[in-house]
């Protein structure tokens, strides 16, 4: 064993990683990699309903991968990095698509910035 590495359990890593296999949530932690995010952004960027975008936000809540914060009567979602999973997060979403042009287009839509208070 390497000093300094984190060993996590197998059942855990499973876990985190069948969350992150279904490519809504896994698009949801790629816009929210360098950043944060309200549904309502989800919503637009996904082109799903407010219900199901929130049924896969609670999903990756409920294992702590993401955090949540209220402003007003907006909710912003963003990576937890103090998960225990999080270096595995890391590393996944650095393979999958930069998704920073989809929140760029919301930005140009002027949609962006429904959400502020």
């Amino acid at each position: 064993m390497f000093v300094g590495k984190t060993v996590i359990e197998l059942e855990k890593v499973a876990q985190v990683l069948k969350l992150l296999g279904d490519k809504t949530r896994l698009t949801i932690m790629g816009l929210i990699k360098d950043g944060e995010c309200c549904v309502c952004e989800f919503v637009e960027v996904l082109q799903m309903s407010q219900p199901s975008i929130s049924q896969h936000l609670r999903k990756l809540r409920d294992a702590g991968l993401v955090k949540e914060q209220r402003r007003g009567q907006w909710i912003f979602y963003s990576v937890n990095t103090n998960h225990p999973s999080y270096l595995i997060v890391q590393q996944v979403l650095e393979q999958i698509p930069d998704q920073k042009e989809k929140l760029q287009a919301l930005e140009e839509a002027g949609l962006r910035i429904q959400c502020d208070m």
